[in-house]
């Protein structure tokens, strides 16, 4: 049995379907490769069951979602009550009158894949960004001048008890890297528009996007994306490169010589090590420019003593 700080959550659970694991260590799932154990991991087979699960499990429990951990910071100590993922059952696509209807576990770079497929434009952006729709949905992930708003018609969310809601883009409230969908709720899918085009096009497009993804960016390395978010009238990296953080190191942490904007676990980092590295771009930058960067990654968990 792993060894864990937590109790076993099993016998609070409703009898469901899906996949329920104690103690489950996270740093298998995040890009980074760092953090402490989910108290309990469930995967849901499907919509229905996680409704299911939501309406019945303890409300006193606390449920913390994720998707593939693309740009994600589990801290050490790990993750208190209950770590959502959704799997397969969220991942189906459908193509009708050039909208995409699309699971929320599905992973960005395919829906690009899939409308490049089916003749659709506008979804090239997509192959640029690593992460699933859900996460997309939550942040409005954007790349090369579009953003997730920008092909948006409708999504279905679950409430903390369970209940379906089908939401509008102005109940959505986009802005930079943000929506206004309460936190607790659960994105399960959405519909985005596309426009007919040559699939040549669409190709080249997601190669041109690919090629430069690979030549700016570490993307082989063990890194969480983008760090921090741009400030208004700046660019994160151009602000960290002017503060002397390129390459700047704390631990087995480093801020990537590539893009500065990035944060690599070089070997053996810990999330403590990756966490107090970007601490640290944010002071200088700030005694440097006098702008305090927002992070980007989404920081959760405990940490560790």
């Amino acid at each position: 049995m792993s060894i864990s700080p937590f109790p076993s959550l099993l016998p609070h659970m409703p009898d469901v379907k899906g996949r329920l694991s104690e103690f489950a260590l996270l740093s298998k799932t995040t890009w980074f490769q760092v953090g402490g154990p989910a108290q309990l991991l469930y995967k849901p087979e499907n919509a229905d069951e996680l409704s299911y699960f939501l309406a019945h499990k303890p409300t006193s429990i606390p449920l913390t979602t994720i998707g593939v951990g693309s740009n994600l910071l589990v801290r050490d100590g790990g993750i208190e009550g209950i770590v959502l993922r959704l799997g397969k059952g969220f991942t189906d696509m459908v193509v009708t009158n050039n909208q995409i209807q699309i699971g929320s576990g599905a992973l960005d770079i395919n829906a690009s894949l899939f409308a490049c497929q089916h003749n659709l434009g506008g979804f090239e952006f997509l192959s640029g960004i690593p992460g699933t729709i859900g996460g997309a949905l939550r942040m409005n992930a954007g790349a090369y001048g579009r953003e997730i708003k920008d092909i948006f018609i409708s999504a279905i969310a679950l409430d903390p008890k369970g209940k379906v809601h089908k939401l509008t883009i102005e109940d959505m409230g986009f802005s930079m890297r943000h929506c206004a969908i309460p936190q607790d709720w659960i994105f399960i899918s959405a519909i985005l528009q596309g426009y007919e085009d040559d699939p040549q096009i669409i190709a080249d497009k997601n190669k041109h996007i690919k090629n430069q993804r690979e030549s700016t960016q570490p993307v082989k390395s063990r890194t969480g994306g983008s760090t921090f978010v741009n400030p208004k009238g700046y660019k994160a990296w151009e602000l960290i490169e002017q503060a002397g953080c390129r390459g700047l190191r704390f631990g087995n942490a480093m801020v990537s010589d590539l893009h500065c904007n990035f944060l690599i676990n070089t070997g053996d980092a810990t999330a403590h090590d990756i966490e107090s590295l970007g601490q640290l771009v944010q002071s200088r930058v700030l005694d440097a420019s006098g702008i305090l960067l927002e992070w980007e990654i989404k920081r959760i968990g405990q940490r560790l003593g």
